[in-house]
């Protein structure tokens, strides 16, 4: 499957309560960039559809993003990531520009470390009735793509424990695929996940 078939949708709407106070989206990074905007320029790279999922009350400039992004804002973050999934997907469910999109590809907004091959892999193993999840030495990591036939049972999600539960009812469908990219398991949890942090 080609890259324009497949949407990235990259969430962004959590509060990060193990990160402290600080909104952790806009922690920086050794390059000078902050969390949220590298993981957006690797999502840019690979994928020719994204959507950047944020709270409704989300300034784009204190994110450091950039206005021509199209951003999806969710009134109910504060719920959890189910929550904020069912209404996101929802959102692209309804987007006639859309519709020709097979797949969508949900991406963390705190997992800044993957690489463009490993999402392009993907998107290569992506359609309707699947669900593609990489694995890197044997353990499953982000993202996962979900085929539109998944679509409905992500707009029904709700609570914060994301999409784990559709890739079990879906689990004849999942299609595993091994990369050498460790970025899969990485996230930046709390302050101490920060490269340099002691």
């Amino acid at each position: 499957m080609s890259s324009n078939r497949v949407v990235a949708l990259l969430m962004a709407a959590g509060y990060s309560r193990r990160f402290g106070l600080d909104d952790k989206r806009c922690a920086l990074l050794p390059g000078g960039q902050t969390l949220l905007s590298t993981s957006v320029a690797n999502a840019q790279r690979a994928f020719t559809y994204l959507r950047v999922v944020v709270r409704e009350e989300d300034k784009s400039a204190l994110l450091g993003l950039s206005n021509d992004l199209t951003l999806v804002r969710v009134r109910q973050a504060h719920l959890g990531l189910g929550a904020s999934l069912s209404e996101a997907v929802g959102t692209l469910s309804r987007d006639p520009s859309l519709d020709d999109i097979d797949a969508l590809a949900i991406l963390l907004g705190d997992m800044p470390y993957l690489e463009s091959e490993t999402l392009r892999a993907l998107q290569r193993l992506a359609s309707r009735d699947a669900i593609v999840r990489p694995c890197f030495e044997g353990r499953q990591g982000h993202p996962v793509i979900f085929g539109r036939a998944m679509w409905p049972a992500l707009e029904r999600l709700s609570g914060g424990d994301g999409a784990k539960g559709v890739i079990k009812q879906y689990a004849s469908r999942l299609r595993e695929c091994p990369v050498a990219d460790a970025g899969i398991l990485r996230d930046i949890d709390a302050p101490a996940d920060l490269p340099g942090a002691i």
